[in-house]
């Protein structure tokens, strides 16, 4: 059996550039002296996300997919396969909320957030779609956050042949009401609940990245964690920053996890049209 070790990332990142990229060199160093071969650093880990997300917000410092940034970051990766976001400047001058996925031979592939909560979108453009794609540790989706709330999404990657989901967050604590132990808070709640159920319902590997620490008004959950088939959680950080290191042979969980009940075959494509949403239908076919 071959298996495959990977890790999720819970760390700070702000604006400073050199900052940031001195901490993912570590980053980079420690899992690379564990045996990783897949690491997932948090949305925003070069430049550092938006500080509130009631209302336009200084944005991060705007890369270029194929500028000098993400070249330094895949000689960072080497040998590794590593997923990390950052604010993408498109061609026409745009920003996006984007992530994307390298090895030490360039960049694989790129994805910007779909899905934007509250006030995002006065800071960024919006994706328009999912897909899956092939690299040196096996077939993997991408998502961004607040994606993670949309089954369709995760769906979306899975019917794509996505063993693996790589799900890399700036996820925040409650800003209106917080609890007072961060690990009950309803939003820390929330973002593991996601996770688990999103892992399940499509019978994949899940790998959970996040911010911790606060940056403007937002005060980040942490709980970086890989979740297997099954909807178990098989490595988290918890509130503390740090790496959540798993290793499963993703083939054989998957089969396993299939053998007798496999969601994906066993659905109903035909029975789920929504009036008014034929989009809706048509992913799940």
């Amino acid at each position: 059996m071959a298996t495959l070790r990977m890790a999720a990332v819970a760390a700070p990142f702000g604006r400073d550039l050199e900052e940031d990229f001195a901490r993912i060199s570590t980053i980079v160093d420690d899992a690379r002296s564990a045996g990783v071969r897949l690491l997932a650093l948090p949305e925003a880990c070069l430049g550092g996300y938006l500080v509130s997300l009631t209302g336009p917000a200084e944005p991060p410092p705007a890369l270029r997919p194929d500028g000098p940034e993400i070249a330094r970051l895949a000689a960072l990766a080497g040998d590794m396969v590593v997923v990390a976001g950052y604010c993408e400047r498109g061609d026409d001058g745009s920003r996006y909320n984007s992530a994307v996925c390298v090895t030490g031979d360039g960049v694989l592939a790129g994805y910007r957030k779909v899905h934007q909560p509250l006030g995002e979108g006065l800071s960024y453009g919006r994706g328009d779609r999912f897909a899956a794609f092939d690299t040196p540790v096996g077939r993997l989706g991408m998502q961004i956050c607040y994606d993670k709330a949309f089954p369709e999404a995760a769906r979306a990657l899975a019917m794509d042949g996505a063993e693996i989901v790589v799900s890399i967050s700036a996820w925040p604590l409650s800003a209106t009401d917080p609890h007072p132990d961060p690990a009950q808070d309803r939003w820390t709640r929330r973002f593991d609940l996601f996770d688990r159920a999103r892992a399940l319902e499509n019978q994949i590997v899940w790998l959970a990245s996040n911010q911790t620490g606060s940056f403007g008004r937002l005060r980040f959950v942490a709980n970086a964690k890989v979740v297997d088939p099954g909807g178990e959680i098989v490595a988290t950080t918890g509130q503390s920053a740090g790496l959540a290191v798993a290793e499963l042979d993703v083939a054989a969980a998957l089969e396993a996890a299939r053998r007798s009940m496999g969601h994906l075959d066993n659905r109903r494509p035909e029975a789920y049209g929504a009036p008014g949403a034929p989009e809706y239908a048509g992913i799940l076919v």
